[in-house]
């Protein structure tokens, strides 16, 4: 009798501890080698970002890692991890995305046209005329290939498998640019922003939300945080902390080189 009544009174204080440590857990999905995003040395800016939400929380930080490059890309990170209930936000996603419930957006950012400043090229949207001679550089399945597309500029373009490859880097573009083989890159400005650092030379144009004909595209966009459908709980909670603590997180992003715009800019 005596151990009948041990034995569930331990497997009690374990579940305890355990129910204890989790509250006091910011469980975190994340790729574990894709900077500048992120990677497990928590080098990268969501990272940072992680750190900071849980230490306003009084929490700490716990992982759950998978690539979202590659077969199934980002949707197929999702399901796989916050869906099944892996971990309780990603840290990264344009705000009101269906595949998600978003947090309220904890900055804006943008694509950026990235050249010599030594060209000086008279470059301020997708329908500048001096991109019908140049070559250009983007990444595939983005806002800027479809830019390209619509102008009929792909015959000079070149295309980035960034997304698609776990073992290609954003900075395998500023490399390109460096090398002369494009003349100028058009992509996503916070995939470059630590990486451009190593360019002093190179200079970053915010595309516009615009076009000569047609209907307006998007180029910037508001970024918030991803909890699982429903989770209106776990979104509330995060909500608080980007109102109170939004002036630390937009630090911690602009020290890893993204580059922050407001709604008015753009």
């Amino acid at each position: 009798m005596e151990r009948i009544i041990v034995l569930p009174c331990a497997i009690l204080i374990f579940s305890l501890a355990v129910n204890g440590a989790a509250a006091n857990t910011l469980r975190v999905c994340a790729d574990p080698d894709y900077l500048p995003y992120s990677n497990r040395a928590g080098e990268g800016f969501e990272n940072k970002v992680a750190e900071t939400v849980a230490k306003a929380l009084g929490e700490t930080v716990s992982y759950t890692w998978a690539s979202y490059r590659g077969h199934g890309g980002f949707p197929q990170f999702l399901a796989s991890t916050l869906d099944a209930k892996k971990c309780d936000v990603v840290m990264n996603i344009p705000y009101g995305s269906r595949e998600e419930l978003t947090t309220k957006p904890y900055y804006i950012s943008s694509y950026v046209f990235v050249f010599s400043k030594a060209k000086n090229y008279s470059i301020s949207s997708m329908d500048s005329p001096a991109l019908k001679s140049l070559r250009i550089g983007f990444e595939r399945e983005t806002p800027a290939e479809e830019g390209v597309k619509l102008r009929g500029m792909i015959p000079r373009a070149t295309g980035f498998d960034i997304a698609d490859d776990p073992e290609q880097s954003p900075a395998v573009m500023l490399k390109a640019l460096a090398a002369g083989k494009i003349d100028v890159l058009v992509t996503w400005q916070p995939s470059i922003g630590g990486f451009l650092r190593n360019y002093p030379n190179f200079e970053a144009v915010p595309v516009p939300n615009s076009r000569t004909l047609g209907s307006p595209e998007q180029y910037s966009f508001p970024m918030s945080m991803a909890v699982r459908n429903g989770d209106q709980a776990m979104k509330a909670k995060l909500d608080a902390v980007i109102q109170q603590h939004g002036a630390e997180i937009e630090t911690v992003l602009t020290r890893a080189g993204v580059k922050l715009f407001s709604a008015q800019e753009k």
